[in-house]
């Protein structure tokens, strides 16, 4: 919870999780919504970005522009990929593209989830997705996240960045503070 201009006045915290993942309703989803729920103790938000993949390519389709207008709203974005040859999804990026570079998610604080195969690839978030989030003006306060797809849902490193980690998150989301 976060005060608004009223100093009395509590607000719940807005979040968002977005997936770029080609699969409907994919590990990816839940691996960002198992984070997004233990660092607020709610359900977020979910935007799984391959219901409107094919808008993607409509520069100003409207769909598109509220899915944009709705991330760039919220007080935490957990924004999510499988590991695609090392990097992030490309239906991701087209998603991200619609955001203006510097100020389109300005007062966001954002942290980059993905899941892979291998832990080769442990800094994929944190080496391609997490610089495009800040050059798109989000705050990410805390290290990426990882995850092995086969087993992300009992891995004991979510448990502990939660730990280490998750008071920095909710803390700046609630002081992000925009105004009401």
């Amino acid at each position: 919870m976060r005060k608004g201009r009223d100093p009395w006045a509590v607000v719940p915290m807005r979040v968002t999780v977005v997936a770029g993942n080609p699969k409907p309703q994919s590990r990816t989803v839940d691996a960002a919504r198992r984070l997004a729920t233990g660092l607020t103790g709610a359900e977020p938000d979910l935007i799984d970005v391959v219901d409107f993949a094919p808008r993607l390519l409509d520069w100003g389709d409207e769909e598109v522009r509220a899915r944009v207008e709705q991330v760039a709203a919220t007080d935490l974005a957990i924004v999510a990929s499988p590991t695609f040859k090392g990097t992030y999804a490309g239906l991701l990026k087209l998603f991200l593209d619609q955001f203006d570079t510097g100020t389109g998610l300005r007062g966001v604080v954002a942290v980059p989830l993905m899941l892979g195969a291998d832990w080769r690839h442990a800094l994929a978030p944190e080496l391609t997705l997490k610089p495009v989030l800040v050059e798109l003006g989000a705050t990410c306060p805390a290290p990426s996240v990882y995850q092995i797809d086969r087993d992300y849902a009992e891995d004991p490193a979510r448990e502990r960045w939660l730990a280490t980690w998750g008071p920095v998150v909710r803390t700046l989301a609630l002081g992000a503070g925009r105004s009401l």
